[in-house]
């Protein structure tokens, strides 16, 4: 990660609104988040910006939470993966190294079913990929590829808030050491 990414909850606090903004559009792609987030700094320590962040992120909208969606690459999608929103690389890397080592047949299986549930409910399938199988997250994909899309929404921000909290998290040097977890 660049050093631009990385700083302290400090750092951040001193930023102006407009560096902060810019810096939380790197953890989440929602704009209203990012602007929420921004005017609630200063901020006295990591528990506080996640209670913000999870506050902020509850008064966002379903236009927000699409556009947050718009931002990611479809899992084990290389190439989405290497193009889409460069300015979120260094703070998303890994996110979704499970499915580095799956198979040809679990790849192309995620891939036809991204594809479904994209048709059937207008946004890619979201999910906090950190530390899951691609077949883990092959098999949370089939099991919500049946839900109706007002579900997903639902379901898919409360993974985006996962995922926000863990990018938070590891742009916030002087908190990773801490090891505190997004719950």
């Amino acid at each position: 990660m660049s050093q631009q990414n990385i700083l302290s909850l400090q750092a951040l606090n001193n930023f102006t609104n407009k560096e902060a903004e810019q810096w939380f559009s790197q953890c989440c792609a929602a704009p209203k988040w990012s602007k929420g987030m921004a005017k609630a700094l200063p901020l006295t320590d990591f528990d506080s910006l996640v209670k913000a962040a999870k506050q902020i992120w509850q008064q966002c909208s379903t236009p927000d939470f699409l556009t947050a969606f718009e931002a990611h690459p479809m899992i084990g999608d290389v190439n989405s993966l290497r193009k889409k929103y460069a300015a979120t690389k260094n703070m998303a890397s890994n996110e979704q190294q499970g499915a580095n080592d799956a198979d040809d047949k679990t790849l192309h299986d995620l891939a036809l079913a991204n594809h479904n549930y994209l048709n059937k409910h207008g946004f890619i399938f979201i999910i906090c990929a950190s530390g899951l199988s691609a077949k883990t997250m092959l098999d949370a994909l089939m099991s919500r590829l049946q839900n109706d899309t007002a579900t997903e929404i639902t379901l898919a921000a409360a993974e985006q808030i996962k995922i926000t909290l863990l990018r938070v998290e590891k742009g916030l040097e002087n908190e990773l050491e801490k090891g505190i977890q997004a719950s």
